[in-house]
């Protein structure tokens, strides 16, 4: 399903993969960030319903299943830091990702213009 240029997930999929309303909540939140744009995993726990739960946030990219296939490489650490370690394949591959989407990546952190807050729905 898409509304404008943000692909959002299918309610019925979702429900039956999880039945867990606050993963369902970041996921959809997840794939509400613009392409070329970034934000936090705590901007996403308060965008989706649940302030002070960034680890939750992470936790919830971690576990979604493949098929739901989100963009989780636009969200990053406090400060816009990579979160991955340095020496790991995510963080090279999350880095690559974001520089595809035109973000600039400089030493695992991407520049502060491409992060965005989102709004609360």
């Amino acid at each position: 399903m898409r509304r404008g240029s943000v692909q959002l997930l299918d309610p019925a999929r979702t429900q039956s993969l999880t039945g867990n309303a606050a993963l369902e909540a970041i996921w959809y939140t997840v794939c509400a960030i613009p392409r070329g744009q970034v934000s936090t995993y705590g901007a996403v726990a308060r965008a989706a319903g649940l302030p002070g739960r960034a680890r939750q946030a992470g936790y919830a990219l971690r576990v979604a299943p493949p098929s739901l296939k989100l963009p989780w490489h636009r969200v990053v650490g406090a400060g816009g830091r990579i979160a991955f370690p340095k020496s790991s394949r995510a963080h090279a591959e999350q880095a690559r990702r974001l520089r595809a989407e035109g973000v600039a990546v400089r030493a695992g952190r991407v520049a502060a213009s491409a992060i965005t807050d989102l709004a609360e729905p």
